[in-house]
């Protein structure tokens, strides 16, 4: 097992990718500590993991306070004794045309948890590796939307983009630390947050513009493994497409 005995902590650990990492992580033999500020879901994957023979530990965060970050990484230490992987996974959109932004409400909120919140989990966990000497991973959830416009996403784009920077930042000032930071850039996942988007009227349009259908947490899930694991130890810096030809493909004429 790629994973067997590290300790990996995942934001937004309670549905779609997130939950779909933890379980794929805990198949792979980590130990999973799930933070998300939805306490019920929180426990549900975590007794879902107990089931399924495996170590997980729920602790309730919310990914826009730093001080619940750092907290989070703290018990995982406290109850684990190290923090080998952060997946920084929480997010949240907010659909709205740009001219009807009320900032507070529109534009605040995402960037406090997609952008704000990466910042912390890197900037926790990676004080946290220093101090324990430990060679370790983090890994950031982007977006296609970080590198093209869509409408009625501002808010989403800005705060993704700013994770593909703050990861090649990191990755630099951590290297020497022997710590790595990567991110992922998912396209259309099938994923509750996505399926909010039918009540706007363009669900046909979002699923026809993946054109080889919708891609399913389960998949991004591989690869985070994947990043989690040793055999990506070259892979830093950067940020790894999943997906699935998105980005590389128009729609098309017929």
């Amino acid at each position: 097992m790629r994973l067997k005995d590290k300790v990996i902590v995942v934001t937004g650990g309670t549905g779609g990718i997130g939950k779909e990492s933890v379980l794929k992580m805990i198949k792979e033999g980590a130990k999973v500590v799930v933070g998300d500020i939805n306490a019920e879901k929180g426990n549900e994957v975590v007794a879902e993991v107990k089931q399924a023979g495996g170590e997980a530990t729920f602790i309730q965060t919310d990914a826009s306070k730093y001080s619940d970050v750092e907290n989070l990484v703290q018990k995982t230490v406290d109850t684990y004794g190290t923090i080998d992987v952060m997946f920084n996974n929480a997010g949240i959109v907010i659909p709205k045309p740009l001219l009807e932004h009320v900032p507070e409400k529109d534009y605040d909120p995402v960037v406090s948890i997609n952008q704000n919140g990466v910042y912390y989990g890197i900037l926790a966990a990676a004080k946290k590796m220093v101090e324990l000497g430990v060679k370790g991973t983090i890994i950031n959830t982007a977006s296609v939307y970080a590198m093209m416009a869509a409408e009625l996403t501002f808010s989403y784009h800005a705060s993704k983009g700013a994770v593909l920077m703050m990861t090649k930042s990191a990755a630099l000032e951590l290297s020497k630390h022997k710590i790595r930071v990567v991110a992922i850039a998912p396209g259309r996942v099938d994923t509750p947050m996505l399926h909010g988007l039918k009540d706007l009227g363009v669900w046909d349009k979002v699923v026809s513009e993946q054109m080889r259908g919708l891609t399913q947490p389960e998949e991004i899930a591989n690869v985070v493994a994947f990043l989690a694991s040793d055999e990506s130890n070259v892979i830093n810096g950067t940020c790894v497409m999943v997906e699935d030809g998105y980005t590389s493909f128009k729609t098309p004429l017929l």
